[in-house]
């Protein structure tokens, strides 16, 4: 039986329980009662408005006759545009993923659709649905594998972006799945692309590949740096810009590049690189958005400094870091995180700062994740907080704390699903197995039989967005 009929059927059968005529039921529909009779009669097709306002007029959900009104206006009709175009956007605002599919692998069997579908995706992506917009983009990059297209590479930016969730593994997966096609995107994009997979690297602590990446999001924004340099005099066209004012990724090119030369405790490299972000001069742009960007980077760089002087042994420099982090609050977190680190490796006590911070503590580890850092590398870093809390207390001999600390670290590893710091968490526990609780020991028990599998750590968190 064909969709149609059984829509009509259904209305006709509505009909006739409710006793209604025609005029009466398209007075309730807001459709013209002429309008309704031919559509009874098979005269002419229901248009989406009609198809919402019947459904509606006879008490069922939104969405209720669509997956029949593809079958019979989509795979068994004319693939009209007009007809898809609204449909898909009916279907993703009520989250029907699974008729969105079906439209778009029917309608994709011919590539003069692929501007349109990825229009939509494009239109459904700046709107917030990310799901239906990668149900489509899945969809346009499986047809044009293999036409090496600019839109396919940017369906798998889109997909890459949309896919980073907590989950690391699942982050790592995305970051690989997409770098092909980083190239082949246009140049203004390729800046964000970059960016994207040196940030994903960075939360996943493969250094080698933020450094990859972040030297190449430095030197294509230098070449278009300076074109635009040459060119600004000219009376020319607007041109597509990046998400970001384009001397940032210069800047924090640097930045990334410095956090690698830390992580690999070449701390003279590291503030070589800070001395180049510090020192904005050269910046010709005088947007407001230009100068909030260079203030942050600025504070970056003096917190930078201290942090690989502090790294490479001048101990002495807690001091001046401690009135750092007091003076910005956003960066608290990432602060103690550093202070911590240091004690750990120098073996410390910074009991008098800890305890300095300790009511802010929580409430910036809440604010960190909500605030102006990424995400993935907001959620990391309240895990290493965790685990090097629990390593400093566990090693100073305050074992309740340290415990309890550690089975906090443990499920925040879980949560991201981090593999190499679960494995380095129960590395420590194991170590001071010996002196916990048999409280403790099921507590911890449970949480390794009912965990997830997890992710890996560096030596110190510089700053940077």
């Amino acid at each position: 039986m064909q969709a149609t009929t059984t829509i009509l059927s259904e209305l006709e059968g509505y009909l006739r329980q409710k006793d209604l005529t025609i005029t009466q039921f398209a007075k309730r529909s807001q459709l013209h009662s002429g309008t309704l009779s031919n559509i009874l009669r098979g005269h002419r097709p229901i248009a989406m408005q009609q198809l919402d306002r019947i459904t509606q007029a006879m008490g069922q959900e939104e969405g209720y006759f669509y997956d029949l009104y593809i079958n019979d206006y989509i795979i068994g009709g004319s693939s009209d545009w007009r007809r898809i175009g609204p449909l898909l956007l009916r279907c993703a605002e009520l989250n029907k993923l699974e008729s969105i599919e079906r439209m778009a692998r029917h309608i994709m069997d011919n590539l003069m659709y692929a501007p349109l579908l990825f229009d939509s995706a494009e239109e459904l992506f700046m709107a917030g649905k990310k799901e239906a917009a990668a149900a489509i983009y899945e969809i346009v990059a499986e047809a044009e594998r293999y036409q090496h297209s600019e839109r396919l590479a940017l369906c798998q930016f889109r997909l890459f972006t949309i896919s980073l969730s907590d989950d690391q593994n699942r982050n790592l997966w995305a970051a690989n799945r997409f770098e092909p096609y980083v190239e082949r995107l246009d140049e203004v994009d390729q800046l964000d692309a970059l960016k994207e997979l040196a940030n994903t690297y960075r939360s996943l602590q493969l250094w080698d590949k933020v450094d990859e990446y972040a030297a190449k999001m430095g030197h294509k924004a230098r070449i278009q740096y300076d074109l635009k340099v040459q060119h600004e005099h000219r009376a020319s066209e607007p041109v597509k810009l990046p998400g970001r004012p384009l001397f940032f990724y210069i800047a924090y090119s640097d930045l990334l590049r410095g956090n690698v030369c830390d992580e690999l405790g070449d701390y003279e490299g590291a503030l070589g690189y800070i001395s180049r972000y510090a020192d904005l001069g050269w910046v010709r742009e005088q947007e407001d958005e230009v100068e909030r960007w260079k203030s942050l980077f600025m504070e970056w760089s003096e917190a930078n400094t201290c942090l690989a002087r502090l790294w490479s042994g001048e101990k002495e420099i807690i001091e001046r870091y401690k009135i750092y982090i007091e003076k910005h609050k956003e960066e608290q977190v990432t602060g103690l995180l550093n202070v911590v680190r240091v004690a750990n490796k120098y073996q410390l006590n910074v009991d008098d700062i800890l305890n300095y911070f300790n009511q802010e503590i929580q409430e910036d580890i809440s604010e960190l994740i909500a605030g102006r850092y990424n995400r993935k590398l907001a959620l990391d870093r309240r895990a290493t907080l965790m685990y090097e809390l629990a390593f400093y207390h566990l090693h100073k001999g305050d074992y309740p704390k340290g415990f309890d600390l550690l089975l906090k670290t443990i499920e925040n590893f879980q949560q991201i699903n981090n593999e190499k710091y679960i494995l380095e968490s129960v590395t420590l526990f194991e170590r001071f197995r010996n002196i916990a609780s048999q409280e403790i020991r099921e507590q911890y028990q449970t949480l390794l039989l009912g965990g997830n599998s997890h992710e890996e750590k560096g030596s110190y968190t510089s700053y940077g967005s």
